[in-house]
């Protein structure tokens, strides 16, 4: 029988600087307002996909616990081993799995470190202060924006005459430079200037959700629901007016609704209670504002095995990034959207050896492939949307990963 694989997990210094820490060996990222957890190098990592990926993943990272000898001093949500996940918006694509050599986090006053190896305690290290990028060039990416709004056009007509109420459509733009990207400048940037969205990287996906899919922390779960958005102008009092009338728009309540619906239908199976509260709030990001509404719950405490795999399982693909009913408008996506989304739009964040994690869905978000970044945008569309509008909207959102390239 083949000797366990030393894990261990201890204490570090306070109020460490997560994102400086990276470096440039697969770095993996999941940090909000400085707090959360970082990664490089790999232990093991592989891929899933089919109908059965989240059992698949489970399986995986199953089979890997046992190889650990485990030694946790800190003990909470994500201390001891961690694996980094990155599903794929459609089952049929590839998802990744990443186990990281070392480990940082940090929560409130409590920062640890993990690392998987007979070894001593690694140094940590400290990324460059300045990495040049070089200067992107943007092309339009699978389709035109004019036929993009001929998409949107085509979706409205389908909610119009068929008994789908919402669908999801995403667009995406290339962005090209003269050497390899490096995704660490970008996490940086996108921290900063968006510091309360969950800042993430895994295998060569980057980006700053604002929606957090799904929290599982000892039996309890919250998922935060976004839809309904309408962009900043820059103009603290005209904003204030625009947060105001999106909260009594129709058209983007209406769309609000379905995503809230979507996620408490998911997760009612597994709860004993959940909390959905009557209206949502306004969420003030730099670049633009959503209608947001966080959707709690505790688990049966009598239901066996249930873990975020079991969880994400049931939520994805959500309304607020598929539609309503969630397989008419998927169905609606995969004939008339015209691009392979990959794992944009995904499920995206860490699992621990328990069963908890924390998982965002991959939004604002650009996929890194050496010298190319494909940036995505995704917009709900319903009975009374305008493709001008939609455009307009969808160009906000990308206004985040556009301005962390520069």
């Amino acid at each position: 029988m083949p000797s366990l694989i030393p894990v261990t997990t201890t204490r570090i210094g306070d109020h460490l600087p997560l994102l400086e820490l990276l470096t440039s060996d697969a770095p993996l990222s999941w940090v909000r307002n400085g707090e959360g957890l970082v990664g490089w190098g790999v232990h093991a990592t592989t891929t899933v996909s089919g109908k059965d990926r989240f059992e698949k993943a489970r399986d995986w990272w199953h089979h890997q616990l046992e190889t650990f000898a485990v030694a946790n001093s800190v003990h909470g949500s994500g201390t001891g081993p961690v694996l980094f996940a990155s599903f794929s918006f459609d089952r049929n694509q590839e998802s990744v799995l990443v186990i990281p050599k070392v480990v940082v986090g940090q929560k409130g006053l409590q920062s640890w470190i993990t690392w998987i190896g007979d070894t001593a305690q690694p140094l940590l290290p400290e990324s460059p202060a300045n990495i040049s990028q070089g200067a992107f060039t943007f092309s339009d990416g699978s389709i035109t924006t004019t036929a993009w709004r001929e998409r949107v056009a085509q979706a409205i007509t389908r909610i119009e005459t068929t008994k789908v109420d919402k669908v999801v459509l995403a667009r995406d733009l290339v962005a090209t430079t003269n050497k390899d990207i490096d995704a660490r400048p970008i996490l940086k940037k996108l921290a900063s200037e968006y510091p309360s969205t969950w800042t993430f990287a895994v295998d060569g996906l980057v980006g700053a959700t604002p929606e957090l899919l799904l929290r599982l922390s000892r039996g309890m779960v919250t998922s935060r629901v976004l839809a309904g958005t309408i962009p900043k102008t820059g103009n603290d009092e005209k904003d204030l007016a625009l947060a105001a009338s999106l909260a009594r728009s129709s058209k983007d309540l209406e769309e609000h609704e379905y995503a809230v619906r979507s996620v408490a239908d998911a997760l009612e199976p597994f709860c004993s209670s959940t909390n959905v509260p009557e209206s949502p709030f306004v969420l003030h990001l730099a670049n633009v504002m959503h209608l947001a509404t966080d959707v709690t719950g505790a688990l049966i405490e009598s239901k066996q095995r249930v873990d975020a795999f079991s969880l994400l399982q049931s939520l994805h693909p959500s309304a607020a990034v598929c539609g309503t009913p969630r397989n008419i408008a998927f169905d609606i996506i995969t004939e008339i959207e015209g691009m392979n989304r990959g794992r944009y739009a995904g499920p995206v964040g860490w699992i621990d050896a328990s069963g908890d994690g924390e998982l965002g869905i991959a939004l604002r978000s650009g996929q890194i492939t050496d010298r190319e970044i494909r940036i995505f945008a995704g917009c709900g569309i319903v009975a009374g949307s305008n493709p001008e509008k939609e455009l307009e909207e969808s160009n906000a959102k990308m206004i985040a990963m556009r301005s962390a390239l520069h």
